[in-house]
């Protein structure tokens, strides 16, 4: 017989796959990364540059955003581009960089993987494997990581119902992994003033129809630095586990994204705000 909670998705238009369902298991799943836990009462937050341009870039970003209380670094290595021109990443250079870093700070790292072929080099070296909006739907990807059995971030694609969404990350529990973390990004609507639409309505419903923890993508979600962190505060008070948002210590300079970052001292400011609204719900910011 169908639960009242399925009847309910039901009549919202969309359907809720047995693994993902919150019915199926009705406490919160908590992902630990690096020691890093999310799920729980801490909201964390994940910081760095979009693309892996360097040693310096990556070390004094790394530092910094750890100085402001980010408690994971980000940072692609494979970088997927809508121009075949535009900068790719470095690669395995990338990742071995990543992980030198992290080591060196001590914050663990989360970075993309584009390709089944990428996923074993990948997860040896990095604390959680990403799974962009690109590639939601790339099927044998999503198995492939299911069974490397490493955290997986996985970023809603960007003209994806939340049905899609979250068949998306059944296909990663169907192999066995539960160690799955719901991104908010945005999705591509008809509004033209920025990079995507920030669903921040997305939180709550996924958490509503999931046992999975959801946190959001202020930096591709609104396209623009100084949107970051009224969005960001926003998604917070929604309900956010946590914030995965792009900062480069010198955005000007960036080869990649580098209008949608923020400088270490807006993080800095950024970081202040949000703790007093965690506070404000009962939750903190970690």
């Amino acid at each position: 017989m169908a639960t009242d909670f399925y009847n309910d998705s039901l009549s919202a238009g969309c359907s809720i796959p047995p693994l993902v369902n919150r019915k199926t298991k009705s406490y919160p799943t908590k992902v630990t990364a690096g020691g890093i836990t999310f799920g729980g009462s801490e909201v964390v937050i994940i910081a760095g540059p979009c693309a892996v341009e360097n040693h310096e870039q990556l070390s004094e970003t790394a530092r910094m955003v750890k100085a402001g209380g980010a408690s994971m670094l980000r940072g692609g290595a494979f970088k997927p581009r809508s121009s075949p021109y535009n900068f790719q990443g470095l690669g395995q250079e990338g990742i071995l960089m990543l992980r030198e870093i992290s080591r060196a700070t001590g914050i663990p790292f989360v970075t993309e993987v584009m390709d089944t072929r990428q996923v074993e080099f990948v997860a040896e070296n990095a604390d959680m494997l990403q799974v962009g909006s690109r590639n939601m739907q790339n099927y044998p990807l999503l198995k492939e990581v299911g069974l490397s059995h490493k955290p997986i971030l996985l970023k809603r694609g960007m003209m994806a119902t939340i049905e899609e969404f979250l068949l998306a990350a059944e296909y990663i529990l169907s192999q066995g992994n539960d160690q799955i973390i719901l991104c908010e990004r945005g999705i591509r609507t008809f509004e033209p003033t920025t990079r995507n639409t920030l669903d921040l309505s997305a939180v709550p419903m996924l958490k509503h129809m999931s046992h999975l923890p959801v946190i959001v993508d202020p930096s591709h979600g609104t396209g623009h630095s100084w949107m970051v962190p009224t969005m960001a505060r926003a998604a917070v008070a929604a309900g956010a586990d946590g914030l995965i948002m792009e900062v480069h210590y010198k955005p000007d300079e960036a080869l990649c994204d580098g209008y949608q970052s923020l400088d270490p001292d807006d993080f800095s400011q950024l970081m202040t705000s949000l703790r007093k609204v965690a506070a404000a719900i009962g939750r903190e910011v970690m």
